[in-house]
């Protein structure tokens, strides 16, 4: 990293020796496309980007209409994770090689590894079977490694891992498109009879949970008899992929009725949001008093955590309404799992049990949304307090971020309460007569060292 003024300048990771402009082309490339501005139309937008080092890629690819979500171990220092985050890109701890990353299966077009440290070889294929779980019919898998230059395969020991890598994939059914330099482009079969022709690999799963939460690695392979086997190029394209139609909407057992109601409440909600944050902040800047006018870009709200999301459609809003934002979408493992449906509209997110730490670093989100939640936790006996919830929101939340909490009169006058023992700025707001609800608005405060 390099300091420039006021400014953090990020040099392109070691694989990307051209820049991340040219590596990304190289790939679309080998995929087929014109260039990386081509991705979308070719069912690309969302991408799962394996120890991502400083978030380059995704960073890049953002700016193209792609999400794409870094995951890394945890690291006590130098943090891709944290670093990604503090760059305003997806990105969570993951342990990749330990257990099924609690994503659904059948969720992302793309999966990324360029010189991660996963031994692909390893595990009887097992990692290759994990990252054909998460891939969505013709999804690309895109290697990066100094393996798979000439040199590195004059060592015995290396053609032995590569000759052990290229026949996992081709047991999985995947078809090796390209191969430029050190990267690899392999593209996961669309066509359910090539399992039943193979002479040898990994069974289909006779049981296999749409949304396992931090499973062991499942040595089959998954999805096979899902609705959501849908090849990548036969799905709508970005943006209109986030508003499911009714077939799209039958998979899910969603009524196309529901889901539209769903829409418009949270396009209205939204606006009340904003209209009603407007004059607690100056320009979407939490501006201190006696500061200068802060200098653009004005908004600085970014990395979105949405604890209860529901069928995403905080969202879906938040992107009409032209905010420059990403959502982590958040099922509550005590929730119903609209997860698989969550990935399908074109958005992200995770499945967690929030009386547990959320996989992320601290203070790595400007807002923290719940609609519900609380209400949802009281059903549930004997589990942790609303205190032990609003600590973990508060580790994550950046100073001067902000909190939305919508649930029921008693619930939200209960949370204020607690959340003044955070010392959080909050107030209580009627959001109709007619309702029961109300709306807790709260703002960490920034805290300066005497």
């Amino acid at each position: 990293m390099m300091v420039e003024e006021d400014q953090i300048s990020f040099p392109s990771d070691a694989h990307m020796a051209d820049g991340v402009e040219d590596y990304s082309h190289q790939i679309a490339e080998m995929i087929g496309l014109r260039n990386e501005f081509n991705f979308n139309e070719a069912g690309v937008r969302t991408v799962l980007d394996i120890e991502c080092g400083f978030g380059t890629l995704g960073a890049h690819l953002f700016q193209r209409d792609l999400l794409t979500m870094c995951i890394a171990n945890y690291e006590a220092s130098g943090s891709q994770v944290q670093i990604t985050l503090e760059r305003g890109i997806p990105a969570m701890i993951g342990s990749f090689p330990l257990k099924q990353l609690p994503y659904p299966y059948l969720s992302f077009d793309m999966v990324h590894c360029a010189k991660c440290n996963v031994e692909w070889d390893k595990n009887d294929g097992g990692f290759l079977v994990e990252v054909d779980r998460l891939l969505r019919p013709s999804g690309y898998f895109v290697w990066t490694s100094s393996l798979n230059t000439h040199r590195a395969l004059r060592d015995k020991e290396n053609q032995k891992k590569w000759r052990t890598i290229r026949d996992i994939a081709d047991s999985l059914c995947w078809e090796m498109l390209s191969q430029q330099d050190e990267t690899i482009v392999w593209k996961k079969t669309n066509k359910l009879d090539c399992y039943t022709s193979r002479k040898s690999g990994p069974v289909l799963c006779s049981h296999d949970p749409e949304s396992p939460y931090y499973q062991p690695l499942n040595p089959c392979i998954a999805g096979t008899r899902s609705q959501r086997w849908i090849p990548i190029e036969h799905r709508t394209t970005w943006p209109s992929q986030s508003r499911l139609n009714s077939t799209e909407l039958d998979i899910h057992g969603v009524h196309s009725e529901d889901f539209a109601e769903n829409t418009a409440n949270w396009d209205s909600m939204v606006r009340n949001y904003w209209s009603l944050l407007s004059p607690l902040i100056f320009s979407d800047h939490p501006k201190r008093p006696g500061d200068e006018d802060p200098q653009p870009p004005f908004n600085m709200l970014r990395n979105v955590l949405d604890m209860n999301a529901h069928f995403g459609g905080f969202n879906a809003a938040l992107l009409k309404a032209g905010k420059s934002v990403w959502v982590m979408n958040v099922v509550p493992t005590n929730a119903p799992n609209h997860l698989p449906l969550i990935f399908d509209r074109g958005f992200i997110g995770v499945q967690h049990d929030w009386c547990e730490a959320f996989p992320t670093y601290p203070r790595t989100y400007d807002m923290v949304h719940a609609d519900g939640l609380l209400s949802l936790e009281k059903r549930q006996k004997h589990r942790c307090s609303t205190l032990d919830i609003f600590l973990e929101v508060d580790r994550i939340l950046r100073p001067e971020g902000w909190v939305i909490i919508r649930d029921t009169a008693p619930l939200i006058e209960a949370a204020r309460s607690v959340v003044t023992q955070l010392r959080w700025d909050a107030r209580i707001l009627d959001l109709d007569i007619a309702s029961d609800e109300k709306l807790l608005i709260c703002q960490k405060p920034f805290i300066r060292k005497q």
